[in-house]
């Protein structure tokens, strides 16, 4: 069942909350012209005053969150609009004027920080230079507006937080997009794998069970009780594919080295290959015995397949293992390989293990080994 509080979705409620905390924190800026347009002796005043302040603070904050959803997405914010955004703010800030008088001026403190998380770095320096300089022209020009060193401070302070604010989103949004990209990637690879192992797996049970169902149809007249053996044999490898399969979708399927020379006994005996089989196996690591069976299935597989040999020999050591067959060999180059080769090679490296194939030392038939670091002090046997 899927539970909405997990660890996700709380991450993205918390930043969706912090979002606008951050955009609504600085609306504490706008008491002293709220406080202003209150204390106006007329009524028109005070609902002028008020009303274009609270316009003021919302519009502010719905250009703060449209401009973050864009960054959050990696989207470039549209320049026409960010600067209609700003023009708006502006002109809400000076329709004010008849309530609040000069301290309208407070409201480019968040002018001046819209412009910072709206507009690319040189144009948002000029907003903020602008907003900086206004205070001091405006109380030389306007008779009974004072120089408020309050706003200069306030617009630099605000216009410095607000270049930390944009940080932190840009930040956030490219830890979101490498997230999104590791959980790609993840489900990728899980295919890759399942892919990988359905086809080693499958690929030597349908070899082994097409062999003995070619078998079988031989013996039918000629030795029934065999043919029935062998039907049986087809069932069980049917099952034990089955099984296999379900064991890959589950991810609790294992391969042994003795379990696979065992199946190998008998998919060689069924294509009437005459097997060279070592008696025992040594003791090894799991993780190397598991590559070994591995390593025994592919080669094989690919011995009943396509080699068309009349003998196969597996040597097992502690540090390697071979199969070689007197067949036909490859017929293109020695190191061309298909996709099982390709998910053992994957596995080898794993285990920092070198996969060799090709034609063996005497130039007929087909060698695949699979060797570790240590093959040099051991031998195969």
């Amino acid at each position: 069942m899927h539970l909405p509080w997990d660890r996700s979705y709380l991450a993205t409620r918390h930043w969706r909350f912090t979002g606008w905390l951050l955009a609504a924190v600085w609306l504490f800026f706008l008491n002293i012209p709220l406080l202003a347009a209150l204390h106006q002796p007329e009524v028109w005043r005070r609902v002028v005053g008020a009303g274009t302040l609270i316009a003021f603070g919302v519009c502010y904050v719905l250009v703060f969150q449209w401009a973050r959803a864009h960054r959050l997405e990696h989207r470039a914010i549209p320049l026409v609009p960010a600067w209609a955004a700003l023009a708006l703010l502006v002109g809400l800030g000076l329709a004010g004027i008849p309530g609040t008088g000069g301290d309208w001026l407070t409201t480019l403190v968040f002018v001046a920080a819209a412009a910072v998380f709206l507009l690319p770095g040189w144009q948002a320096l000029v907003v903020v230079a602008l907003a900086a300089l206004t205070p001091p022209v405006t109380a030389a020009l306007v008779p009974g507006w004072e120089a408020e060193g309050t706003v200069i401070f306030a617009v630099l302070l605000a216009s410095f937080a607000m270049f930390g604010v944009t940080r932190l989103t840009q930040r956030n949004a490219e830890l979101q997009g490498a997230q999104q990209e590791i959980r790609r990637l993840a489900v990728a690879e899980e295919r890759v794998r399942t892919a990988r192992d359905l086809h080693d797996i499958l690929g030597h049970s349908l070899t082994v069970v097409a062999v003995k169902a070619e078998l079988a149809g031989r013996l039918l007249e000629l030795d029934p009780a065999r043919a029935a053996t062998e039907v049986a044999d087809i069932e069980r490898l049917a099952r034990q594919a089955l099984a296999d399969v379900r064991g890959t979708v589950g991810a609790y399927r294992g391969v042994s080295l003795a379990t696979e020379l065992a199946g190998a006994r008998s998919a060689l005996a069924a294509a009437g290959i005459v097997a060279d089989l070592p008696e025992s196996v040594p003791s090894l690591p799991a993780e190397r015995d598991e590559l070994f069976g591995w390593t025994v299935r592919e080669g094989v597989t690919n011995v009943v397949r396509h080699s068309g040999a009349r003998g196969c020999e597996i040597r097992v050591g502690p540090a390697a293992v071979e199969i070689r067959d007197d067949g036909r060999g490859t017929a293109g180059e020695p190191e061309a390989a298909g996709h099982g080769l390709v998910g053992l090679r994957e596995r080898a490296r794993r285990l920092d293990a070198t996969v060799t194939v090709g034609r063996p030392r005497g130039g007929r038939g087909f060698l695949l080994r699979v060797s570790l670091a240590d093959s040099e002090r051991g031998t195969t046997g």
